[in-house]
């Protein structure tokens, strides 16, 4: 079953790229400063922060040049579920 959600995949993409862009403008990198340090080609980071697209393996590297990886991996993790009815409350 999916959730309804009001974020389309494109909203997801671009709120990415601007969190990697302000914690890359945080550091005080630039666009090559970031290639550097992450192997991704200064061309692929300016196309990832104008239009939030990039490969899954790529978004990974920058992602870890400019933060722990640990909140990425913690959205894999199973989130508890919320009681839905007063009977699974009283289970509980």
């Amino acid at each position: 079953m999916a959730l309804l959600t009001l974020s389309s995949a494109s909203d997801v993409q671009n709120q990415l790229s601007k969190t990697i862009q302000k914690k890359r403008k945080a550091m005080k990198l630039s666009r090559d400063e970031l290639a550097l340090r992450s192997t991704v080609p200064t061309s692929t980071i300016k196309r990832f922060e104008t239009t939030g697209q990039i490969s899954l393996r790529q978004f990974i590297l920058l992602w870890q040049s400019v933060d722990d990886l640990t909140a990425l991996i913690g959205l894999t993790k199973e989130q508890p579920t919320a009681p839905k009815t007063i009977e699974e409350v009283l289970r509980t």
